[in-house]
């Protein structure tokens, strides 16, 4: 794995298979998406995902964040393109065959909220903050968040956490329904862990069996959801709000 590599992936052990723990290392962006992480982060998971030793799949984050979302800086085709993007990323994410947890100790931005809706289980930071900054952006809320977080929080709940721009908690989160549970921020980790290694005890053909029972119907609408977001994303992306909402980021920070 090259130093600077934007995602990294090791392996824990457990009882019946390994936990393949991958982690957004993009430490000086806040882990944000850009294509090469876009595209490492695809490699790492559908390789976890074929592994025949890997019984559950744990995302996490390094540092400050666990992801800031989309490179705001790389939107407007600045960043160059790599084999796997975004498409690519939600097909994988979305047919997972193997548990797939989410350890979210810090900041989730833009997909760093709503990627927990495509999560088996999620830990959070209790205090961590979380928010879909879509609309402040002039654009539309994506990962099939708009099928997800509507079965997972209700209509009206995931309409606001969608729309708003809202930050919310770790524990608003899991009050909501969308995270499993929420502990303090360096224990987040560990926790799903443990959560982790629990079903690493199971054989895998019955963690396989019984997630494709619960998903399998689900995918094909999934995948339905999210390609009509990204065909929206293709017209809001560069339109004057976009425009306009991406000059004041750029203003923020200079």
């Amino acid at each position: 794995m090259a130093d600077d590599a934007h995602v990294r992936s090791h392996d824990e052990p457990g009882a019946l298979g390994a936990i393949r723990v991958v982690t957004l290392d993009r430490t000086d962006a806040l882990n944000a998406f850009g294509n090469r992480l876009m595209h490492e982060l695809a490699v790492a998971l559908r390789d976890a995902d074929a592994d025949d030793d890997v019984s559950v799949i744990v995302l996490t984050g390094n540092g400050r964040a666990f992801t800031a979302g989309a490179d705001l800086k790389a939107m407007g085709g600045f960043d160059e393109p790599h084999e796997l993007g975004w498409p690519e990323l939600l097909e994988i994410l979305i047919g997972l065959t193997k548990p797939f947890l989410v350890a979210a100790h810090a900041t989730g931005a833009g997909v760093g909220m709503t990627i927990l809706g495509l999560a088996d289980l999620a830990v959070v930071g209790t205090e961590a903050r979380f928010r879909c900054p879509f609309s402040e952006l002039g654009l539309n809320a994506e990962a099939s968040s708009t099928r997800t977080f509507a079965r997972r929080v209700g209509h009206q709940r995931a309409f606001w956490m969608l729309q708003s721009s809202e930050w919310f908690t770790g524990a608003e989160l899991v009050d909501a329904g969308l995270a499993f549970e929420h502990a303090p921020g360096d224990r987040v980790l560990d926790r799903t862990l443990e959560r982790a290694r629990r079903l690493a005890e199971m054989p895998v053909e019955s963690l396989v069996a019984t997630k494709e029972l619960m998903v399998g119907p689900d995918r094909d609408e999934l995948r339905r959801a999210g390609r009509a977001e990204n065909e929206m994303l293709d017209r809001l992306i560069g339109a004057p709000a976009n425009v306009a909402a991406l000059e004041r980021f750029r203003q923020r920070r200079s």
